[in-house]
Protein backbone atom coordinates (compact mmCIF):
# COMPACT_ATOMS: atom_id res chain seq x y z
CA UNK A 1 0.00 0.00 0.00
CA UNK A 2 1.49 3.34 -0.76
CA UNK A 3 0.56 6.49 1.84
CA UNK A 4 1.00 10.21 0.60
CA UNK A 5 0.82 12.89 2.42
CA UNK A 6 0.09 16.33 0.95
CA UNK A 7 1.09 18.65 3.85
CA UNK A 8 0.25 22.44 3.39
CA UNK A 9 -1.53 25.13 5.91
CA UNK A 10 -5.06 25.36 3.65
CA UNK A 11 -6.23 28.53 5.48
CA UNK A 12 -8.26 28.48 3.95
CA UNK A 13 -8.76 24.98 1.32
CA UNK A 14 -8.79 26.29 -1.90
CA UNK A 15 -10.57 24.15 -5.39
CA UNK A 16 -6.93 24.57 -5.86
CA UNK A 17 -6.08 21.75 -3.16
CA UNK A 18 -8.51 19.74 -3.84
CA UNK A 19 -7.38 19.22 -7.33
CA UNK A 20 -4.05 18.25 -6.03
CA UNK A 21 -6.14 15.92 -3.74
CA UNK A 22 -7.99 14.51 -5.67
CA UNK A 23 -5.57 14.08 -8.23
CA UNK A 24 -3.32 12.33 -5.87
CA UNK A 25 -6.51 9.99 -4.42
CA UNK A 26 -6.40 8.47 -8.18
CA UNK A 27 -2.47 7.41 -8.09
CA UNK A 28 -2.32 6.44 -4.41
CA UNK A 29 -3.79 3.95 -1.83
CA UNK A 30 -4.21 6.62 0.90
CA UNK A 31 -3.64 9.76 1.07
CA UNK A 32 -2.87 12.55 4.25
CA UNK A 33 -3.98 15.50 3.91
CA UNK A 34 -1.40 17.38 6.94
CA UNK A 35 -2.54 20.46 7.68
CA UNK A 36 0.40 21.96 9.19
CA UNK A 37 0.86 24.21 12.34
CA UNK A 38 3.42 26.42 11.78
CA UNK A 39 3.86 28.79 15.40
CA UNK A 40 5.71 31.32 12.73
CA UNK A 41 2.58 32.24 10.56
CA UNK A 42 -0.10 33.89 10.81
CA UNK A 43 -3.81 32.16 10.24
CA UNK A 44 -6.58 33.39 9.73
CA UNK A 45 -8.52 29.85 10.70
CA UNK A 46 -7.67 27.92 13.83
CA UNK A 47 -6.05 24.70 12.81
CA UNK A 48 -9.04 22.80 13.94
CA UNK A 49 -11.50 24.87 11.71
CA UNK A 50 -8.74 24.52 9.45
CA UNK A 51 -9.11 20.32 9.34
CA UNK A 52 -12.71 20.70 9.92
CA UNK A 53 -13.18 22.89 6.33
CA UNK A 54 -10.83 20.21 4.81
CA UNK A 55 -12.94 16.89 6.22
CA UNK A 56 -16.69 18.12 4.88
CA UNK A 57 -14.85 19.67 1.57
CA UNK A 58 -13.16 15.99 0.97
CA UNK A 59 -16.28 14.01 1.78
CA UNK A 60 -18.55 16.93 -0.16
CA UNK A 61 -16.36 14.99 -3.06
CA UNK A 62 -16.56 11.49 -2.40
CA UNK A 63 -13.02 11.01 -1.59
CA UNK A 64 -12.93 7.66 0.11
CA UNK A 65 -8.86 6.84 0.42
CA UNK A 66 -8.29 10.65 1.93
CA UNK A 67 -7.95 11.22 5.38
CA UNK A 68 -7.02 15.10 6.81
CA UNK A 69 -4.79 15.50 9.84
CA UNK A 70 -2.64 18.12 11.32
CA UNK A 71 1.14 18.12 12.90
CA UNK A 72 3.38 20.13 14.00
CA UNK A 73 7.23 20.25 13.19
CA UNK A 74 9.10 18.64 10.50
CA UNK A 75 6.84 17.13 7.42
CA UNK A 76 9.50 14.51 7.15
CA UNK A 77 8.95 13.29 11.06
CA UNK A 78 5.51 13.48 10.11
CA UNK A 79 5.53 11.41 6.81
CA UNK A 80 7.81 8.67 8.78
CA UNK A 81 5.52 8.84 11.92
CA UNK A 82 2.67 7.79 9.16
CA UNK A 83 4.28 5.32 7.26
CA UNK A 84 4.21 7.31 4.15
CA UNK A 85 6.49 7.00 0.89
CA UNK A 86 5.80 10.16 -1.03
CA UNK A 87 4.82 13.45 0.08
CA UNK A 88 2.71 14.89 -3.02
CA UNK A 89 3.16 19.56 -3.75
CA UNK A 90 1.30 21.49 -5.70
CA UNK A 91 2.90 24.10 -8.04
CA UNK A 92 0.59 26.83 -9.60
CA UNK A 93 4.20 28.71 -11.19
CA UNK A 94 7.58 28.70 -11.56
CA UNK A 95 8.17 30.86 -7.92
CA UNK A 96 6.30 28.03 -6.73
CA UNK A 97 9.06 25.37 -7.91
CA UNK A 98 12.14 27.30 -6.40
CA UNK A 99 10.62 27.12 -2.87
CA UNK A 100 9.20 23.39 -3.01
CA UNK A 101 12.40 22.66 -5.00
CA UNK A 102 14.55 23.61 -1.63
CA UNK A 103 12.51 21.68 0.08
CA UNK A 104 11.66 18.62 -1.18
CA UNK A 105 16.14 18.46 -1.48
CA UNK A 106 16.04 19.24 2.16
CA UNK A 107 14.14 17.02 2.76
CA UNK A 108 15.50 13.88 0.84
CA UNK A 109 18.68 14.96 2.77
CA UNK A 110 16.65 14.58 5.67
CA UNK A 111 14.96 11.41 5.01
CA UNK A 112 16.46 9.68 1.50
CA UNK A 113 13.45 7.25 1.92
CA UNK A 114 10.88 9.50 0.98
CA UNK A 115 10.27 11.06 -2.38
CA UNK A 116 8.72 14.19 -3.07
CA UNK A 117 6.06 14.11 -6.31
CA UNK A 118 4.97 17.96 -7.72
CA UNK A 119 1.79 18.25 -9.27
CA UNK A 120 1.27 20.59 -11.90
CA UNK A 121 -2.21 22.41 -10.87
CA UNK A 122 -4.96 22.60 -13.57
CA UNK A 123 -4.58 25.96 -15.72
CA UNK A 124 -7.67 27.01 -14.26
CA UNK A 125 -6.12 27.38 -10.87
CA UNK A 126 -2.66 28.46 -12.07
CA UNK A 127 -3.09 31.99 -10.09
CA UNK A 128 -5.23 30.88 -7.19
CA UNK A 129 -3.92 31.18 -3.37
CA UNK A 130 -5.40 31.42 0.03
CA UNK A 131 -4.36 34.75 0.18
CA UNK A 132 -5.79 35.92 -3.01
CA UNK A 133 -8.71 34.61 -1.63
CA UNK A 134 -8.59 36.31 1.88
CA UNK A 135 -7.70 39.39 -0.25
CA UNK A 136 -10.92 38.99 -2.30
CA UNK A 137 -13.05 38.48 0.25
CA UNK A 138 -11.86 40.88 2.66
CA UNK A 139 -12.31 43.75 -0.14
CA UNK A 140 -16.04 42.36 -1.14
CA UNK A 141 -15.37 39.85 -3.64
CA UNK A 142 -17.24 37.13 -5.10
CA UNK A 143 -14.78 33.78 -4.51
CA UNK A 144 -17.72 31.50 -5.97
CA UNK A 145 -15.50 28.75 -7.62
CA UNK A 146 -11.97 29.69 -6.42
CA UNK A 147 -13.10 27.86 -2.97
CA UNK A 148 -15.30 24.73 -2.18
CA UNK A 149 -19.27 26.23 -0.98
CA UNK A 150 -18.18 25.07 2.87
CA UNK A 151 -15.79 27.68 3.02
CA UNK A 152 -18.05 30.34 2.00
CA UNK A 153 -19.91 31.40 5.05
CA UNK A 154 -17.28 31.34 7.52
CA UNK A 155 -14.67 32.88 5.34
CA UNK A 156 -17.08 35.48 5.08
CA UNK A 157 -17.49 35.27 8.67
CA UNK A 158 -13.58 35.81 9.54
CA UNK A 159 -13.25 38.43 7.13
CA UNK A 160 -15.99 40.75 8.74
CA UNK A 161 -14.10 40.43 11.94
CA UNK A 162 -11.06 41.82 10.20
CA UNK A 163 -12.70 44.55 8.55
CA UNK A 164 -14.27 45.55 11.96
CA UNK A 165 -10.77 45.22 13.51
CA UNK A 166 -9.51 47.73 10.75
Amino acid sequence: MTTAICPGSFDPVTNGHLDIITRAAEIFDEVIVAVGNNPGKKTLFTIEERVALLEQAIADIGLKNVRVDHFNGLQVDYARAQKAQVIVKGLRALSDFEYEFQMALTNKKLAPELETMFMMTENKYAFLSSSLVKELVLFGGNPEGLIPPVVFAPLQAKMAEVRERS
